[in-house]
């Protein structure tokens, strides 16, 4: 069953840039009203990922292109919210599987969740189908066309699991950059690109 009301909450950590892609928020929003029931809150929450408002938040943000290192209070916190029932989208803005921020969060999850946690998920995963369906798994963005990164096309999202259920997802496709655009304009769009943030949040929302 939906939870009664969506936030689209954004996690500031001390390192790195978290401020990526400020227009995508209200974006993704304009898109759940479009094609959904659920009820929003129209404006992005912005919270300290040590703080513990992120315990009230069932769905996160967290994007970047530099250097991310939780201190201790936002390993803690980062760990707890997710082990208790907490969903958090995490977006490499670099789209670059060898730059700083994917080698460094991916450091930190190892860190808290072992080596071997986060794992590719196949295309046939819920989230993939949770709302609009995508059979070829996860949508290539312009920014994997134009070769910019490590010139690769990522087939594939990565996920940690917890207690069964997928707690966090994280793209190298660079959602956050492809989505940030002011929503009005899509109708200049043959297709929404957004349809994709509609399914990751719909799936949050029910897990």
């Amino acid at each position: 069953m939906l939870r009664s009301k969506f936030t689209f909450t954004r996690l500031r950590y001390r390192s790195g840039d978290w401020h990526t892609d400020q227009r995508m928020p209200s974006n993704i929003l304009n898109s759940l009203i479009e094609y959904t029931t659920i009820p929003i809150n129209p404006t992005e929450k912005i919270i300290d990922l040590s703080g513990s408002e992120i315990f009230e938040s069932p769905f996160c943000y967290l994007s970047g292109h530099k250097l991310v290192q939780f201190d201790a209070a936002e390993k803690n916190n980062f760990k707890k919210y997710v082990q208790n029932g907490g969903f958090v989208f995490v977006d490499d803005c670099n789209h670059d599987i060898d730059g700083l921020f994917a080698k460094s969060f991916e450091a930190q999850m190892g860190s808290l969740f072992g080596a071997d946690a986060l794992k590719k998920i196949p295309n046939s995963h819920d989230i993939y189908s949770s709302f609009f369906t995508f059979e070829k798994g996860p949508p290539t963005t312009g920014f994997e066309l134009n070769g910019w990164g490590d010139d690769l096309v990522h087939d594939y999202l990565k996920a940690i699991t917890i207690n069964g259920r997928m707690a966090i997802l994280y793209s190298n496709k660079d959602y956050g950059c492809e989505w940030d655009y002011d929503y009005r304009n899509k109708r200049f769009l043959a297709e929404d690109n957004t349809k994709f943030g509609v399914n990751i949040i719909v799936y949050a929302m029910k897990a």
